[in-house]
This record gives structure tokens, C-alpha cells and sequence, in this order.
């Protein structure tokens, strides 16, 4: 069993949720201080950016991303909310794309799954996602900061998530797409919430599920 640990910024990056990952360490460097462009940007999945994807989206494909945005966010929990429905509708964008459109909420019990994500893949991803928002001026409430990792094998398997800080109060939150499936919208909940080990009650993770046949779709 191979863990890999990465320091990124100010913060470590440990490549958990999939023992199996073999990521090279200058590649998740790499993509996670990248300065994503619409029409180039770099994307992980395989568990721990084993594998890494390059991809565009086109100016109508950023339409149905900004049109999240047309009216503005009247306060930060509205900005927030926003954000957690881009990120769904940029997975669904570049997951037809890079083949991770399968991907399933969780980790464990989806080998039988094509193009699948772990907590590191759908961090580093959300991060890219949130910096292409802040470049097009659609979340000026909020900073995005360094991804976090919890447990640490003290009380559970290690978790990591995109996080952001909201500028007026200063209170930081999680930006997890892990826990549903390709497209949901992220949960976006108090740093402290999910630091305790918070899981949305209606996420599939953890909870039987229909087993599909055949290359699965969502």
C-alpha cells in the first residue's frame, strides 16, 4: 500500500481515498498551482491525478456556467450556493469530455466503474473549477485557499476538499464534490462541520446501490 504526500503552498496534500493511486508528485504540483484558461486547463481522475486530462470549454459551454451567475449573489451563503451548482455543471461539461462522467460518489466499491475520481482528484478539480470563476469575476465575495485534508488515520480514512474563505467574515468552508455523483452540485459546508467528519445524510456514499451492467452511466 503506497501513500504519497505532496507539499502544496502552505498546506499538505495526502494523497488518500484510493490506496491503489501511483501519481507522480510533479504532475498534482503541477495541476493544482496551475492558472487554468477556458481554452486550456488540466483535469485529474484515477485516484490521486494518476491520470490527468487536458481540456477546454468552448464559449457556449461557459454560458451554461456564467448564466449560474446572471443575477448577482445578494449576500455570501447565495454566492456560495452558486458555486456548489457551477461545480456540478462543470463536472457534467468536462466529464463528457475527459471519459469521467461515471464517475460515482465515494471511492470504495466503484473499480467496476470506468473514469473514477477520488477525494484528492475531485479537490484539485474543484479548485481549478472555483479559480476559473474567480477569473471571470463570479465570486468576488469570496478567496480560495489550499486544499485541506482531515483524519489522518486518527479517526477515519484521510479526506481531503477544495476549500474558501469568505472575505467579509472571514469563515472558511469546504467545496466537497465527492460525496454524489458526477454533475451534483458540490456540498459547500463550514470548514469545522466537515473537519468533525460531516457527510451529507442524502449522499449515496456508504448506503447500498443498484450494481449496473456493462460500461454504467449516470
Amino acid at each position: 500500500m503506497k501513500f504519497l504526500t505532496s507539499l502544496l503552498s502552505s498546506s499538505v496534500l495526502v494523497l488518500y481515498c484510493n490506496a491503489s493511486a501511483q501519481a507522480a508528485l510533479a504532475d498534482v504540483s503541477r495541476i493544482f498551482h496551475q492558472t487554468p484558461q477556458l481554452n486550456q486547463f488540466e483535469v485529474c481522475q484515477g485516484g490521486g491525478c494518476a491520470e490527468v486530462s487536458k481540456t477546454s470549454l468552448t464559449t457556449q459551454e461557459w454560458s451554461a456556467v456564467s448564466g449560474i451567475f446572471n443575477h448577482p449573489a445578494i449576500d455570501a451563503e447565495d454566492e456560495r450556493k452558486k458555486i456548489a451548482q457551477a461545480i456540478g455543471v462543470l463536472e457534467a461539461l468536462v466529464g463528457r469530455k475527459v471519459g469521467t462522467s461515471a464517475d460515482r460518489a465515494g471511492t470504495f466499491d466503484n473499480a467496476g466503474y470506468s473514469g473514477q475520481q477520488d477525494c484528492n482528484d475531485e479537490a484539485i478539480n474543484s479548485t481549478t473549477y472555483m479559480r476559473l470563476l474567480k477569473q471571470q469575476g463570479l465570486m468576488p465575495l469570496h478567496e480560495i485557499e489550499d486544499i485541506r485534508t482531515r483524519n489522518f488515520f486518527v479517526t477515519g480514512w484521510p479526506h481531503s476538499t477544495a476549500v474558501i474563505r469568505e472575505i467579509k467574515s472571514g469563515e472558511r468552508y469546504a467545496v466537497d464534490s465527492w460525496f454524489y455523483d458526477n454533475g451534483h452540485a458540490a456540498t459547500i459546508a463550514p470548514f469545522s462541520l466537515w473537519k468533525s467528519g460531516y457527510i451529507p445524510d442524502d449522499s449515496p456514499i456508504g448506503k447500498a446501490r443498484s450494481v449496473k451492467i456493462g460500461n454504467p452511466q449516470k
